[in-house]
C-alpha cells in the first residue's frame, strides 16, 4: 500500500514508538526517532532509521520541547509527526504547531483536541450529539459557592474532577458536604500544578460502575467503530488490564453503547483515532460518557486483537489523506483478548518503582499471544519516565480460553534483572471474582489491600 507520508517522524518513546515504527515499515515510510540522552540504547533508537538527539533527560527538556521536536524534523526532513501516547499526544497547540510548521500531525485537529480534550466541551459534544452523560455540573464551575449550589442538586456521592488533562489526577469523591469543601480546593490545587488549569466540574458518582470504552476511527466525513474494551481494573484509576469485548454488555446495550460513540465522532467531524469512555451502571444497565481520548491508546491491542485491524497503521494512512479502509459491516469481532501492562515496580511494596537492567529475558511465544515491549537483555531502565516495559496480549477463542492463555503465557515469561508487576496478573488470572468477571473499577484496590502478603511471597519466590 502506498502511502503519501515519506518520512514520518515519531515524537515519543518506549514501546509505542517501536509499535509506530512496525506499522511505518510496513507502508514504506522512512521513520525518525527523536531520542533523549537517557535513551540513546533504545529499542526503537536501534530500529529507526534514523535518530535524533533533542535534548536532556528530563521530559521538559526534550519530548515535551516543542521548539526541539519541531527543530528535528525540519533538519531531517520529515513530513509527518506521529505523537503516540502521552506527552504531546493530546496538545492542541503543538498539532497546530506541526500542521503551521508544513508538517502532517498523525492524529485531529488541533480544535477538535482542543474541544474533546476538555471535559466540559467534551459533555457538551456528547449533549449535542444525544449520548448520554453522567448527571452533573452544565460545564466548567465559575466559583465554590457555585460548586456547592450544584452539589447539592446532584446530591452524594459526587466525584470532583479537573476540567482539563487525565490519569486521575485531580480527581475525588466525597460523601457529603464538608469532605465537599475540602476536597474542591485540593483538587483544584492538584490540576493548577499538574495541567496549568485549575478548573473543576462534578458529576454523580456511580458505586460499583465498570470503565468501558470504544474504539472509534474517522477521517473526517466517516466514522465506524472497532467495538469495545472493558477496563475496569484499576489502580488509582490507572488501567492494568484491559479487555475486549465487555462480554458482561447485554447485546442491546452493547450496540447502543458502540453507536453512541460513533454519533460522537460524528458529531466533531473526527479525524483519525480515539477512544470514547463510558461508565456502566450494572443495575440499571444505563451508560454515560465520561470523556473521549483523542489519540491511540495503551491498550489499543486487545481491540486489534479480535478485530484484525492495524489502527496504527490505519490512523497514519488516513492522516496521509486516505479515506477508512474497512467499512463497519466489514469489521469483524472475534473471539476474547486481554492485555496486562508489565511495569518495573513492586506490587508487593505499593508498586515501588525498580529501575534497573534486564538480565534475561524469555518472550511467551505460541498461537494467539503478542508482546509489545521495549526492552532487550542488556538494557537499563532509565529512572526518568514512566514504568512500562511492555504489554502482554493473548487471545482466544472466548473469555475463559484467553484467561487460560495467560496464566500459560506468564508462567512462560521471564524478565531478570528487575522487579515487575508480572506476579500481580499471576494472582489476578487464578482469582475466582476475575474468571467470573466479577469486579468493578474499584474492586482492585480493595483486592490489592486483601492480599499484599501473598504477593510478597510470591515476589520473593520469583526472586529465588
Amino acid at each position: 500500500m502506498v502511502c503519501s507520508i515519506k518520512k514520518l517522524l515519531i515524537a515519543n518513546r518506549g514501546e509505542i514508538a517501536v509499535r509506530i515504527i512496525r506499522a511505518a515499515r510496513e507502508l514504506g515510510i522512512q521513520t525518525v526517532q527523536v531520542y533523549s540522552d537517557a535513551d540513546v540504547e533504545s529499542l526503537a533508537v536501534r530500529m529507526a532509521d534514523e535518530a535524533v538527539n533533542i535534548g536532556p533527560a528530563q521530559a521538559q527538556k526534550s519530548y515535551l520541547s516543542a521548539d526541539a521536536i519541531l527543530s528535528a524534523a525540519k533538519e531531517c526532513g520529515a513530513d509527518a509527526i506521529h505523537p503516540g501516547y502521552g506527552f504531546f499526544a493530546e496538545n492542541a497547540d503543538f498539532a497546530d504547531a506541526v500542521v503551521g510548521a508544513g508538517m502532517v500531525f498523525v492524529g485531529p485537529s488541533g480544535n477538535t483536541i482542543r474541544m474533546m480534550g476538555d471535559k466540559v466541551g467534551g459533555r457538551n459534544a456528547a449533549r449535542m450529539a444525544g449520548v448520554p452523560i453522567v448527571p452533573g455540573s452544565d460545564g466548567r464551575i465559575g466559583d465554590l459557592i457555585e460548586a456547592e449550589r450544584v452539589a447539592e442538586e446532584i446530591g452524594f456521592p459526587l466525584m470532583i474532577k479537573a476540567s482539563a488533562g487525565g490519569g486521575g489526577r485531580g480527581i475525588r469523591v466525597v460523601s457529603n458536604m464538608d469532605a465537599f469543601r475540602e476536597q474542591a480546593h485540593q483538587a483544584s490545587a492538584e490540576a493548577q500544578a499538574a495541567f496549568g488549569d485549575g478548573g473543576l466540574y462534578i458529576e454523580r458518582f456511580i458505586e460499583k460502575s465498570r470503565h468501558v470504552e470504544v474504539q472509534i476511527m474517522g477521517d473526517g466525513e466517516n466514522v465506524v467503530h472497532f467495538y469495545e474494551r472493558e477496563c475496569s481494573m484499576q489502580r488509582r484509576r490507572q488501567k492494568v488490564w484491559e479487555e475486549a469485548p465487555a462480554t458482561m454488555l447485554p447485546g442491546d446495550v452493547r450496540e447502543k453503547l458502540c453507536k453512541s460513540a460513533v454519533d460522537l465522532a460524528a458529531q466533531v467531524f473526527y479525524k483519525g483515532a480515539g477512544t470514547v469512555e463510558f461508565l456502566y451502571d450494572s443495575n440499571t444497565h444505563e451508560y454515560f460518557f465520561i470523556e473521549m481520548n483523542t489519540r491511540i491508546q495503551v491498550e489499543h491491542p486487545v481491540t486489534e486483537m479480535i478485530t484484525g485491524v492495524d489502527l496504527v497503521r490505519e490512523m497514519i494512512l488516513i492522516a496521509g489523506g486516505e479515506k477508512i479502509s474497512v467499512s463497519q459491516s466489514d469489521i469483524p469481532c472475534t473471539g476474547h483478548a486481554i492485555e496486562v501492562r508489565l511495569n518495573a515496580e513492586d506490587p508487593a511494596k505499593q508498586f515501588l518503582p525498580w529501575p534497573g537492567q534486564i538480565s534475561e529475558m524469555r518472550v511467551p511465544g505460541g498461537a494467539g499471544i503478542r508482546f509489545d515491549a521495549m526492552i532487550y537483555p542488556g538494557y537499563v531502565i532509565p529512572p526518568f519516565y514512566d514504568s512500562l516495559l511492555g504489554k502482554l496480549i493473548v487471545w482466544d477463542k472466548d473469555r475463559s480460553a484467553a484467561i487460560a492463555r495467560l496464566e500459560r503465557a506468564l508462567a512462560e515469561l521471564s524478565i531478570g534483572g528487575v522487579k515487575s508487576t508480572q506476579p500481580l496478573f499471576e494472582a489476578l488470572a487464578k482469582d475466582r471474582n476475575v474468571r467470573e468477571g466479577e469486579f468493578d473499577t474499584r474492586w482492585l484496590e480493595v483486592w490489592l489491600e486483601d492480599n499484599q502478603s501473598s504477593l510478597a511471597e510470591e515476589q520473593e519466590k520469583g526472586a529465588a
